[in-house]
């Protein structure tokens, strides 16, 4: 049996209303809101936050690949998933590679997974995430959203059972970017819903239920994602489905997720599935994909540590000006300072489990965990007796704090804090997804993998606090 094992999401924390584009541009923007990744986020670091959850579901998942699906890659030549790994504390021991060119490749990204478990891999991560790029008035700007899934697939411990898949590939001219475009054209819709979409996605509907002779009344779930929404309602009416049998397509909370949303569709309908259940995933971009999914008796015993619901509601707004200054769609005065000087890769090399992972070390002499990593003891002195000891999972609270209105930021006040973490452990860094005015000594926070900032094309990670979500 190959299938999901357990699975992750993230939403960033940032909302803004579609109402706020309409205040300023004066058009018509819909209703509800979209979730914005924040101006120290990009797809990399969301797709380490989902990663991170969905592990924690695993523990002790021997992960031997890992896929990195996205159509906004921080690095155009540059293993992001090398990135993803360091971060998500993986062995080096992977097979790892980045699926990006279309927002189909989330799905992808899940069926190479298990391709690659049914060759033999004890476990394999599929990741996908997305934070595109919409140009001011226009509707991807508005309907887009900003957002990540990670799913873990193995053989052992299954919880939904992968019974069939189908894919199918065909050229057309729908939506495209060139290399050095920030704004993705779209062609007429009519014809993307008549020509290519519509028959695509009912035909790959049509072939994996009759691969797995399975009626469409018995689909507890149906998962439809498509650049073209009219596409999407008319497979839904050709199957003659009921209303409740179609995910949430969380066009009103998130936005459309590129890239992650039909796994984001998909983990909110396994965290209400029932054993027993089948769950049908379909997406469209450049042909189609479509994974037919039994929820297994496993489902009942497995715990996730954040669902999609939670992560929708744990949220705080943005204004549309400030989401266009952290896009950089709108030009701002630099700050008047000398540019942060480029990382160089020696030290990133030397200090990776440190950087990406959050390890630290601990004595064990006296068992005192301290970061970053030492050689001598700070509390009994001896030298060189010390075993890694991570940090990015486990809880702390603000033991003091400043906030700094002089230091550039896309976000000022910058908030600096003193973190005490469980355990021990006492970490100076900067609060992220807060409201300053409430942050407080005792509060609880969680890390979190973020971008510092970019110099000469090199994008520094490390890692913030945040209020625990």
């Amino acid at each position: 049996m190959i299938g999901i094992v357990s699975y992750g999401s993230y939403v960033p924390y940032r909302r803004l209303k579609r109402s706020a584009i309409s205040q300023v541009l004066g058009v018509a923007a819909g209703k509800g809101e979209r979730a914005v990744a924040s101006f120290d986020e990009d797809s990399l670091s969301m797709a380490v936050e989902a990663t991170r959850d969905a592990l924690r579901a695993a523990p002790g998942a021997a992960v031997q690949a890992l896929y990195f699906a996205t159509t906004t890659p921080p690095y155009a030549e540059k293993l992001n998933a090398a990135i993803l790994g360091a971060a998500a504390r993986l062995p080096v021991e992977i097979r790892a590679a980045d699926l990006t060119g279309s927002t189909r490749a989330g799905l992808t990204a899940l069926l190479q997974a298990a391709d690659t478990v049914g060759g033999g891999a004890r476990h394999a991560l599929a990741v996908a995430a997305d934070c595109r790029l919409g140009a001011p008035e226009g509707k991807a700007e508005q309907q887009n959203g900003d957002a990540a899934v990670a799913f873990v697939l193995g053989s052992e411990n299954v919880i939904a059972e992968v019974e069939a898949t189908v894919s199918l590939t065909r050229e057309f001219l729908d939506t495209w970017r060139n290399p050095d475009e920030r704004f993705a054209h779209t062609w007429e819709e009519r014809f993307a819903l008549t020509q290519a979409y519509g028959p695509l996605l009912g035909k790959a509907v049509q072939q994996i239920l009759a691969k797995a002779k399975v009626a469409p009344k018995d689909l507890a779930k149906v998962v439809l994602d498509s650049p073209n929404a009219r596409a999407v309602d008319e497979v839904a009416r050709a199957m003659k489905l009921d209303p409740s049998q179609l995910a949430d397509p969380l066009a009103l909370t998130v936005g459309q997720a590129g890239a992650a949303h039909p796994g984001l569709m998909l983990a909110a309908a396994l965290s209400a599935a029932k054993p027993g259940e089948r769950i049908l995933v379909v997406s469209g971009a450049d042909g189609a994909d479509a994974v037919l999914l039994r929820v297994t008796d496993a489902a009942t015993r497995y715990s996730q540590p954040r669902s999609v619901g939670r992560m929708i509601e744990s949220k705080g707004d943005v204004s549309y000006g400030s989401y266009l200054k952290w896009r950089e769609i709108l030009p701002t005065e630099p700050p008047r300072r000398p540019d942060p000087i480029r990382p160089a890769g020696p030290p990133m090399l030397r200090t990776a489990n440190w950087k990406y992972g959050l390890v630290g070390s601990r004595c064990t002499a006296c068992g005192t965990p301290q970061l970053p990593p030492q050689r001598v003891c700070a509390r009994c002195r001896a030298l060189d007796k010390m075993e890694p000891y991570a940090f990015a999972d486990r809880v702390g609270r603000v033991a003091t704090m400043a906030l700094d209105r002089l230091a550039f930021s896309l976000n000022p006040p910058t908030v600096n804090v003193v973190v005490d973490f469980e355990g021990g452990g006492r970490f100076i860094c900067e609060m992220t997804d807060c409201q300053p005015d409430r942050v407080a000594i005792g509060d609880e926070v969680e890390m979190t993998f973020r971008k510092l900032f970019s110099a000469d094309g090199v994008r520094n990670y490390f890692w913030k606090a945040r209020p625990k979500r």
